[in-house]
């Protein structure tokens, strides 16, 4: 993809609402689509939104094996409440199997490299297989979410996978995230009430404390920089 062209898809879309943007894409990729969500907050935002402009776009989620049992609830409630059939990837038994054989069950705390083998086994490599065939996935990310986000963009292109991602919520404040959801009483995980502000996998996942940014709770251990499992490489 020429850069120049990344470039200007931005430029143009530097002014659209949220919902403009993925109207934009929704047109020119019809069938070629993916929105993947983690059921976040931010994810809940644009499911609600996919729920009034087009529910014939690929939805997919990613079961690690590890997630907690709030996150399952709340796909089921949304799968209910939107109407939109969700697609679940889970990761291949026997890679998992061996990396624990290999490194034990909870090996991501013992270094950065075990933690990006598991994030690698649990998360990259089943997100390649739900991407096969698309040409643009859509994400929840927000530039005030952490350090490593500050540099995105609306549009990215996904070297990794091939194809663009799009950020439409990448310059949404937390507070206007939450006031959509308010506003538009859109169901969200119930452990954001406790303190998670972002949350993945269970072992991996904590409550923040009064000050630490949104994503401080993930991966606590380790340094700030650091903090991206993979999935977000440009």
């Amino acid at each position: 993809m020429n850069p120049e062209q990344i470039k200007n898809l931005n430029l143009e879309l530097n002014n659209s609402s949220a919902i403009e943007i993925i109207t934009y894409f929704l047109g020119k990729f019809k069938g070629r689509i993916a929105f993947a969500s983690s059921f976040g907050a931010e994810d809940q935002v644009i499911l609600q939104m996919l729920s009034v402009i087009s529910k014939e776009i690929k939805v997919f989620t990613l079961d690690t094996g590890r997630i907690f049992p709030e996150t399952y609830e709340l796909i089921d409630k949304s799968r209910h409440r939107y109407k939109i059939p969700i697609d679940i990837y889970f990761p291949k038994a026997k890679e998992v199997e061996t990396m624990v054989k290999d490194k034990g069950i909870n090996l991501f705390y013992e270094n950065i490299e075990n933690r990006k083998l598991c994030c690698n086994i649990r998360k990259t490599n089943p997100l390649k297989r739900a991407l096969e065939g698309m040409d643009v996935w859509i994400t929840g990310l927000r530039r005030e979410q952490s350090s490593t986000r500050t540099e995105m963009n609306i549009v990215e292109w996904d070297l990794l996978n091939g194809l663009f991602k799009i950020n439409p919520l990448i310059e949404w404040t937390e507070i206007q995230i939450w006031d959509y959801i308010k506003n538009n009483n859109i169901p969200y995980n119930s452990l954001h009430d406790q303190g998670f502000l972002s949350i993945g996998c269970q072992p991996c996942t904590r409550a923040i404390q009064k000050g630490e940014d949104s994503r401080a709770g993930r991966w606590w251990w380790e340094n700030p920089d650091t903090k991206e499992c993979g999935l977000h490489k440009k």
